[in-house]
């Protein structure tokens, strides 16, 4: 009997093939610049004096270099479904020359390290994980008092605000598509995507059933995004 492939990793598939080498180009176009700050404003919360560092579907390691950057003194493991993005990653770290990174190949959900992490992070992972397995694993890699932090879109709560957002994405499937089609899946798929994804609400269930507390939701950018932090 063939096992079911997961509808979950099915989409990531189907939106993301083939778009490694453009990834980093389109990601700063489509956000006009936004998504840097929203990954700063990432690194900034994370603990200062951290040892280790987990960075959950860290893609071409834009967030991962960012925060082994930030913090020299420590240790950063990147984890990433994608091998075409992770190979990326591993050309930046060579290049950069930084000493301080792990890049691993593995879902998310599936990943366990027994050193424990003072830190796990994650960008545009949320809408396409099982909340549940994925808050369980991270609390047991977590020290005492460890911060988890995850960061993806979310779709505006204000009636002008949505009138905007489908204007952007109308735009993108429009004019995107027409120069960049690797991206038209994610054009087309990711604005219906957004809308539907209960991940705030499910995110803050799973954490609740963990036990983690000090739970807090930060709207990002016109309600464009969000980050949830929590504590073990």
């Amino acid at each position: 009997m063939m096992k079911q492939l997961d509808p979950r990793l099915m989409l990531v598939q189907r939106f993301f093939a083939g778009t490694g080498k453009s990834y980093d180009f389109m990601v700063n176009f489509a956000t006009f610049g936004i998504d840097r700050l929203w990954k700063r404003r990432m690194v900034n919360l994370m603990p200062p004096n951290a040892s280790r560092i987990l960075d959950l579907a860290c893609g071409t390691g834009i967030s991962t270099l960012a925060i082994a950057s930030r913090y020299p003194g420590c240790q950063v493991v990147g984890v990433e479904l994608r091998e075409e993005y992770l190979e990326i990653a591993r050309q930046k770290v060579q290049r950069l020359g930084l000493k301080n990174i792990e890049l691993v190949l593995s879902r998310a959900e599936d990943y366990r390290s027994e050193e424990p992490f003072d830190c796990i992070s994650s960008s545009y992972l949320a809408k396409y994980a099982e909340l549940r397995s994925l808050t369980h694993n991270n609390k047991a890699m977590l020290k005492e008092g460890g911060l988890l932090l995850m960061h993806d879109f979310t779709f505006p709560p204000k009636p002008y605000l949505v009138r905007f957002w489908r204007l952007y994405f109308k735009i993108l499937q429009t004019i995107g598509s027409r120069f960049f089609p690797s991206w038209r899946e994610i054009y087309y798929g990711l604005p219906q995507l957004i809308e539907e994804s209960p991940w705030l609400t499910e995110l803050k269930e799973s954490l609740q059933q963990e036990g983690f507390h000090h739970i807090q939701r930060e709207y990002l950018t016109l309600y464009g995004s969000a980050i949830v932090s929590a504590r073990k």
